[in-house]
């Protein structure tokens, strides 16, 4: 019987509100599986992918997670090595809540596993970078990170990469609801200002760091006035339905903040426990079921582990 390993990574949140491209934090649910088996002959092989409508490639050279799997092997020097990968999406696609990123990690953190772990998860971040890459057209690791390391995670820098992980409050929820319209991440990231207005960023870096400070200082008050985005949300906001209603609503029933998860349409509040996260989702569902758009909802605490191998 050949080595084979099961593993789940977790969906993420990135950007959160005012941390465009520097912040993220990972979730409970959903997320993606990959089965991996090492076969005898050298190569990365997709055998199976599930739950995509079969809109993802099975070309090894064309798919984030064997293609960054690849470039993992490369860089460790074992070519040599054959895998054969099955796919099971458990969350949507261009759903903004780091579905290729999922899977990528999901990937890389299984052929690390079947390799002895001669890396940390922190220097798999750049080949899942690549993946993302691939999905959509730019190398960002606000959903890569958090995946692979869980938690909130900070990227200072991209050149050189600099991933810093950060606390969260214990009793912390995301309520994170999903209309299903389509917004791809390429159109969303083209839509977004190239110049900002200097008094707009100091604005922006204002509250980037009041948001990293009220993490560490476990202040929800400190968090929540902290999560404003005056450079991206005004542009996103046009693609998703009713978002400020449904900002204004959540933040009536309890949230500590309200915002778009990566490029969206899914949207996300912070909560200070479970029932309120709850009664947010509820709250955003029958807004949506008005205006005839289905959604899915997720309630989690942030996600500490990041991947873990199944049974």
């Amino acid at each position: 019987m050949s080595p084979s390993i099961k593993v789940f990574a977790p969906a993420t949140v990135a950007n959160v509100v005012c941390g465009y491209d520097v912040l993220g934090f990972a979730v409970n649910a959903p997320g993606d599986e990959v089965v991996m088996t090492r076969k005898d002959a050298p190569g990365v092989l997709i055998s199976k992918i599930t739950g995509d409508d079969g809109r993802l490639p099975l070309d090894p050279n064309k798919n984030t997670v064997s293609a960054s799997v690849q470039h993992y092997l490369e860089h460790i020097g074992r070519q040599d090595i054959g895998v054969t990968i099955e796919l099971h999406k458990k969350m949507p696609i261009g759903s903004g809540l780091g579905s290729s990123s999922a899977s990528t990690v999901a990937g890389l953190f299984a052929i690390n596993n079947l390799m002895g772990n001669p890396l940390t998860n922190k220097e798999l971040v750049p080949f899942a970078m690549k993946g993302e890459e691939l999905a959509c057209g730019y190398g960002h690791a606000d959903n890569v990170a958090p995946a692979l390391l869980g938690g909130f995670v900070l990227i200072r820098s991209y050149e050189p990469l600099d991933v810093i992980s950060l606390p969260s409050p214990e009793g912390m929820y995301a309520a994170i609801v999903y209309p299903e319209v389509d917004v791809p991440t390429k159109d969303a990231r083209q839509m977004i200002r190239t110049k900002v207005l200097l008094k707009e960023a100091v604005t922006q870096w204002g509250n980037v760091g009041g948001l990293v400070s009220g993490l560490f200082l476990k202040d929800y008050d400190l968090i929540g006035r902290s999560m404003v985005d005056v450079l991206v949300e005004p542009t996103r906001s046009i693609l998703i339905p009713e978002f400020y209603k449904m900002r204004a609503l959540a933040m009536e029933n309890g949230a500590i903040g309200f915002g778009i998860s990566g490029s969206g349409p899914s949207v996300f509040a912070l909560t200070r426990d479970e029932a309120t996260a709850r009664n947010i989702t509820n709250a955003l569902q029958q807004l949506l079921k008005s205006i005839n758009i289905n959604s899915l909802a997720y309630v989690s605490p942030v996600n500490q582990a990041g991947p873990v191998i199944l049974d």
